[in-house]
This record gives C-alpha cells, structure tokens and sequence, in this order.
C-alpha cells in the first residue's frame, strides 16, 4: 500500500466544490441561464452553518434547498454562501459553508457532485439520491474503502446503469 502523501481526494474535493461556488457566483451576478436550477443538500449540524431553529428542527440532520424561482440576496463567499429562501411564506436566510454540502445538483443538464467526508460511514446505499437518476452524470468523492461491485440488474443495464465516477477507484488504499 502507498501513502498518497500528496492528498489527491482532497484536492479532488476542493476543486469540486470550487465548481460550486463558480455556479453560485454565476448565478449571483446573471440569475439563473435558461432552464437550470440548483438543488443544494447540505448537513444541518456542519460547522458555520446557519440557520433558522424551526428548520433545524424539521432538518435535525440534513437539508435540501432549491434556487429555481424565488430566492433573494444570494451572496457568494470563497468559503460559504447565503441565500434568502421562504419556507411555508415565511422569509428565512440561510449561511451555508462549502463544506457542509453533501450534494449538488442541476436536473437540466443532468450534473451532480455527491461529497462524502472522511470518516463516514454513509454506504452508497444508504445515500438519498432520489434527486440523481440512472442518466445523471455524478462526480462521487467517497474516501470510503470501495465496494465490491455486484453485476448490475437488467433494468440497470436498459437504462444506461450506473453514471457514477468514484474517486475512491483510484485511490491506493
């Protein structure tokens, strides 16, 4: 087994994250192009975030919100975000550091990046990815041991399977 002394999963993470922040700062001066839409899910308990308690207490573990529509005051940071939102007509402003994000997709163009922590013991299984189809293109940066993978099902086959690329694959463990 060779140490990576060079990091290269967290180095991968940042960059990743860096094309979040591009998107949100594209976002922030222009508005949203076309038809995109950004769903963004985040862990309600990460460090720095900040939101209202009423909805940490709907979300005691992990949020998911939507710049589409009607989103006001979103100011882009090198390290977070915020972004007013209502939830049930009531205006809420919400702080949200890269970090935190656990997700990030846009259903137009089919693009997501899924963020897994080191340390975490979240299976692919087990991961909500009701948002990410057979056909999305997801940029995953598991830093879990990978899986052994099972032959895929015929109704994963037809569709396209899997769209997955895991940077755990290329990590020497």
């Amino acid at each position: 087994m060779t140490e990576d002394l060079m990091q290269y999963d967290r180095l991968t993470e940042r960059a990743m994250r860096l094309v979040i922040r591009e998107a949100l700062e594209i976002v922030a001066k222009d508005g949203l192009p076309g038809e995109h839409h950004l769903f963004i899910t985040f862990d309600t308990n990460a460090q720095d975030v900040r939101i209202a308690e009423r909805l940490k207490a709907d979300h005691p573990k992990e949020m998911t919100i939507i710049l589409q529509h009607q989103f006001r005051d979103l100011i882009v940071r090198d390290d977070s975000f915020s972004v007013g939102l209502s939830f049930g007509q009531i205006p809420e402003n919400l702080h949200i550091p890269y970090d935190a994000i656990t997700s990030f997709y846009d259903p137009h163009v089919e693009f997501g990046l899924r963020f897994h922590g080191e340390g975490d013991d979240q299976d692919d299984e087990d991961f909500d990815d009701s948002l990410f189809d057979g056909e999305t293109n997801i940029l995953d940066t598991s830093m879990h041991e990978p899986k052994k993978e099972s032959q895929p099902n015929k109704s994963e086959t037809e569709k396209g399977g899997d769209n997955v690329v895991r940077i755990d694959l290329f990590r020497d463990k």
